[in-house]
């Protein structure tokens, strides 16, 4: 199981862009058949279009910008997004929250003795836990934390387990 993001941004954009053409549409054919003078004319849009030439400016700076926003709606369906759920050992359909996986960890982190501040940043294949802590002598704290974070990786059983590197850093009183 590993589910990722939708795509919501390039779907909005295009259901925006197709929902304005359409009420556009929609509107002046509306007004048309009710003999109103419509917003849109459609025989002054059809003669714009007719005399431009593909030489001229304005056709090939909208046409290059169209070409672009396409380009990068594109683009953006066909990266895959964030995980949002992790795979577990054992089930195939078995998944933690990326973020519950992300706090259990820090909070394995930070329950070592000794540890004021713990960070990490959760990777597939490397887990970096950047801690702080007032102590003036740091022997043995990254070991304890690497520990710590590698027991409750053995609880959660990730189907792909991490590295976990950890960084200890020594704060001075009063900062």
């Amino acid at each position: 199981m590993k589910r990722r993001t939708r795509r919501s941004v390039p779907a909005s954009l295009t259901a925006g862009v197709l929902l304005a053409v359409c009420v556009l549409v929609a509107v002046a054919v509306i007004q048309r058949l009710t003999g109103n003078q419509p917003w849109l004319d459609y025989r002054a849009v059809a003669t714009a279009l007719h005399n431009a030439r593909w030489t001229d400016l304005v056709p090939a700076l909208v046409s290059a910008a169209v070409a672009l926003v396409g380009l990068v709606l594109v683009w953006e369906a066909l990266l895959p997004g964030k995980r949002r759920i992790l795979p577990l050992a054992g089930d195939p359909d078995s998944g933690a929250g990326a973020a519950d996986y992300r706090s259990a960890l820090r909070a394995a982190a930070a329950d070592v003795d000794g540890v004021d501040r713990a960070k990490l940043s959760v990777g597939v294949r490397k887990v970096k836990v950047r801690v702080k802590t007032a102590r003036t002598r740091t022997d043995g704290l990254s070991d304890a934390v690497r520990e710590a974070v590698e027991s409750r990786l053995d609880h959660l059983a990730p189907a792909r387990r991490p590295v976990v590197s950890v960084r200890v850093r020594a704060t001075r009183e009063g900062s």
